[in-house]
């Protein structure tokens, strides 16, 4: 079964997606992590890395839109430490079929910087609204899982926020997939299939 992001009220018209249900559809995505170099970029599910051969198009940036050093690392990229929220994005495809990954580090940042992202509404809060190209929509779902083996799907308030409790220590990923409705244009080529997969990442430590 497929849901729906709808526009909250008083917001701009937006493309329709539809959301890719956990139960018929098992995202893969990109997180990000911190280790002792600084951010590690990983492609897969949590615990499930993938190699990235298959990505294009791949990038890291700050808020402010400047672009941030990548460097292959194994499974994965690593990145540079720096201030502020990291966000980095990809592409994976075929002549038919687009799948464009988001993915973003850190939650003291609450505006949204890519096309899809989840924001934080407080600096460090644990409430989330998700964006498209700058406005909130609402999603039926988000799902969470954690390093130490902990899984949630999150549904959403009357205003369209998710929230939770992240209660121990743990790297917690919150993922949402969507799919623009019928076909789309992407850089003036025409795919059957477009879909967002957007994660935020964290860690809470002991």
């Amino acid at each position: 079964m497929q849901r729906f992001l709808s526009v909250l009220p008083g917001r701009r018209w937006l493309p329709v997606f539809a959301l890719c249900a956990a139960s018929t559809v098992h995202a893969e995505y990109f997180w990000i992590d911190a280790d002792a170099g600084g951010r590690r970029i990983v492609a897969g599910e949590l615990g499930k890395p993938q190699a990235l051969a298959a990505a294009r198009d791949a990038r890291a940036f700050a808020a402010d839109g400047k672009a941030v050093a990548l460097n292959a690392a194994g499974d994965g990229y690593q990145v540079a430490a720096a201030a502020g929220d990291l966000r980095f994005t990809a592409r994976r495809g075929d002549d038919k079929t687009l799948v464009i990954y988001h993915a973003r580090y850190g939650r003291q940042e609450t505006k949204a910087v890519s096309d899809l992202e989840l924001v934080p509404t407080t600096p460090g809060g644990n409430t989330y609204r998700l964006f498209w190209k700058g406005s909130p929509v609402a999603t039926s779902q988000v799902n969470v899982a954690t390093s130490a083996g902990w899984s949630r799907v999150l549904r959403p308030a009357a205003d369209g926020s998710v929230s939770f409790d992240p209660a121990f220590p743990a790297l917690y990923v919150l993922e949402v997939t969507a799919r623009i409705n019928g076909s789309a244009s992407v850089d003036g080529k025409k795919y059957d299939d477009v879909r967002h997969v957007a994660t935020l990442s964290f860690r809470i430590e002991p």
